[in-house]
């Protein structure tokens, strides 16, 4: 039986991981397997992921992700991934956690900071407060950041395309290598500023390893009733 920690918030209970990272690091099959053993332990796990997350989220997923859309503004992709967070907090990451449960989303507000601040040149100004507004407050606990060097990220990102019949790319994977090269140095960046809550792990290991290293990291986060 697992005796969890009342988190910050106050909630017996509830914890908010986010993991970030390049195209192809491995965030939503490390999300899945976090989620797995959370849940063999008898722990309430929400799984989740932006942009989506909500039916109205997942209609702005695909604006934003769609390969048609190669001339879609940078100002405009701001607000969208702000709606969608804005939306998503609201429906399903504050309710989730009011309700004492593990929420684990797949990218969050740092990855607005990353691609649309430090990668699209934006003003980081309006960023935040686009953040901040969008978020209510409601920040990650841990955020884990898997980092791998941009040529394997891409090169995963093709292969699961392939293997799942997806035709094409999405229109963040059809960026030019320097662009993917900006965002895993701006989240390298982010991560060495807000090292707290930030933990790097190493994605080029093997699925297994990773995931076992990020369970280690988050034992604290409980403890084992003394029997």
């Amino acid at each position: 039986m697992i005796e969890l920690s009342p988190s910050e918030e106050g909630k017996e209970g509830c914890v908010f991981i986010s993991f970030e990272g390049i195209e192809g690091c491995g965030k939503t099959t490390q999300v899945q397997r976090l989620a797995g053993r959370l849940e063999s332990l008898g722990i309430p796990v929400v799984m989740t992921r932006e942009p989506g997350g909500t039916a109205i989220g997942e209609k702005i997923r695909a604006v934003l992700l769609d390969a048609r859309n190669r001339h879609l503004s940078s100002l405009a992709e701001l607000f969208l991934y702000a709606a969608d967070r804005a939306q998503h907090v609201e429906e399903v990451i504050r309710p989730s956690l009011g309700e004492g449960k593990w929420v684990l989303c797949d990218r969050y507000a740092d990855a607005t900071t990353v691609y649309q601040g430090y990668s699209r040149g934006l003003d980081m100004d309006l960023v935040r407060m686009l953040n901040d507004t969008a978020t209510g407050g409601v920040l990650p606990d841990i955020t884990f950041l898997l980092d791998c060097p941009v040529n394997v990220g891409l090169g995963r990102a093709l292969n699961r395309n392939m293997e799942m019949e997806l035709k094409g790319q999405d229109r963040f994977e059809l960026e030019r290598k320097q662009f993917h090269e900006s965002v895993r140095a701006g989240y390298l960046k982010l991560s060495s500023t807000e090292n707290e809550r930030f933990i790097l792990v190493d994605a080029t290991l093997d699925e297994e390893t990773m995931e076992a290293v990020i369970f280690e990291h988050i034992k604290p986060l409980f403890k084992q009733e003394k029997m």
